[in-house]
C-alpha cells in the first residue's frame, strides 16, 4: 500500500457510535390527594356498608315485603300469599290493642325525650368539671348502657317501680294539697294543680327509666363539651362572664349540633325499648301461630 493510500485510510472519519438503547421508563400515575383521601374513607366504611346491606337493608326489605303478605309456616319454610294492605287495615282498624298502645308510646316519647335530653346535658356539664371521683361518676352513669339487656332491664325496672310506688304516692299527695293550690293562686296561676300532679306522678314513676336511658346521650354531650376550645373559656373569663352566661353564649351553641343526634337516638331507642308496649305486642304475636 502506497503512502497516499495509507493517508486516505487514516483520514476517513470514524463511524458514529450507536446510541445506547434507552430503557423504557415506567409511567407512575400520581393520584390527587383529595381522591386518595376519598378512597381511604371508602375503604374504612366498606365493612360497615357491607354489614348494613346484608344485616339491615336486606332484612328490612324482606320485612316490608312480608307486611303485604299472609305468611304461614310450612314444612319447607314460610309461604306467603299476597294480600295487599289487608294487614295494615287490620293493625289500625281491627286490632283493639295496637292503636291504643301506639298512642301511649307516642305520648310517652313526646314528654320523656325532652327530659332525657335536658338531664343528659345537665349531667354532662357536671361530669365535665374537675372533681374527685369524676372517672367513677362517669362509669356509674354509663353502666346501664353495658348491662341494658331486655331481661335485666325488666327485672330492675320492676323492682324499682314496686319500691318507688310509695314515694310516688307521697309526691302526688304533696302536689294535691291545698297548700300548692294556694301557692298557685298567689302566683296568679289557676287550674294547674291537677296537671302538675299528673306531671309529677309521671316523672317520679319514670325517673329510673330516664336515668337508665341517658347513658349514650351523656357520652355524646360530654364529647361535645370537651371539644370546646380553651381559648373560648379564657376569653369569657377575661370578659367577666358568669357561669350562666357562659352556658347560654358558649356551651349551648357548641353542643347544639349534637342535640339533633341525641334527639334522633332517643326517639329510636324509645320505639325499640324492651318495655315498649308496641314492641311487646309485636313480639307476642310472633309466637302466635295464627300470625305465623
Amino acid at each position: 500500500m502506497s503512502e497516499t493510500e495509507a493517508k486516505d485510510v487514516q483520514t476517513e472519519p470514524a463511524a458514529p457510535a450507536k446510541p445506547a438503547s434507552k430503557k423504557k421508563e415506567k409511567r407512575v400515575v400520581k393520584m390527587p390527594y383529595e381522591r386518595r383521601k376519598a378512597l381511604y374513607g371508602y375503604g374504612f366504611i366498606a365493612l360497615w356498608f357491607v354489614g348494613t346491606v346484608i344485616w339491615f337493608l336486606y332484612p328490612l326489605l324482606n320485612s316490608l315485603m312480608y307486611s303485604f303478605m299472609n305468611v304461614t309456616p310450612e314444612v319447607g319454610g314460610p309461604q306467603g300469599e299476597w294480600v295487599g294492605l289487608k294487614n295494615y287495615a287490620y293493625v289500625f282498624g281491627g286490632d283493639q290493642y295496637y292503636s291504643r298502645y301506639l298512642a301511649s308510646v307516642l305520648w310517652e316519647t313526646t314528654w320523656k325525650t325532652p327530659l332525657i335530653l335536658i338531664f343528659s346535658l345537665f349531667i354532662a356539664v357536671i361530669l365535665n368539671q374537675k372533681f374527685k371521683g369524676r372517672t367513677f361518676a362517669r362509669a356509674v352513669f354509663f353502666l346501664p348502657v353495658i348491662i341494658a339487656t331486655g331481661p335485666v332491664y325488666n327485672i330492675i325496672n320492676g323492682d324499682i317501680s314496686r319500691s318507688g310506688a310509695s314515694s310516688a304516692g307521697q309526691f302526688s299527695t304533696m302536689f294535691s294539697t291545698d297548700l300548692m293550690g294556694e301557692l298557685f293562686q298567689f302566683l296568679g296561676i289557676y287550674g294547674l294543680n291537677d296537671h302538675m300532679q299528673t306531671a309529677v306522678e309521671a316523672v317520679s314513676n319514670n325517673i329510673f327509666g330516664i336515668v337508665w336511658n341517658a347513658g349514650i346521650q351523656i357520652l355524646i354531650f360530654l364529647a361535645a363539651l370537651q371539644n370546646i376550645p380553651t381559648s373560648a373559656r379564657e376569653a369569657a373569663q377575661m370578659e367577666g362572664a358568669t357561669a350562666w352566661e357562659y352556658f347560654w353564649k358558649i356551651t349551648l351553641p357548641y353542643v347544639s349540633p349534637m342535640i339533633l343526634a341525641c334527639l334522633i337516638f332517643t326517639v329510636i331507642d324509645s320505639f325499640t325499648a324492651p318495655d315498649n308496649l308496641v314492641m311487646g305486642r309485636v313480639l307476642s304475636m310472633q309466637s302466635d301461630w295464627q300470625y305465623g
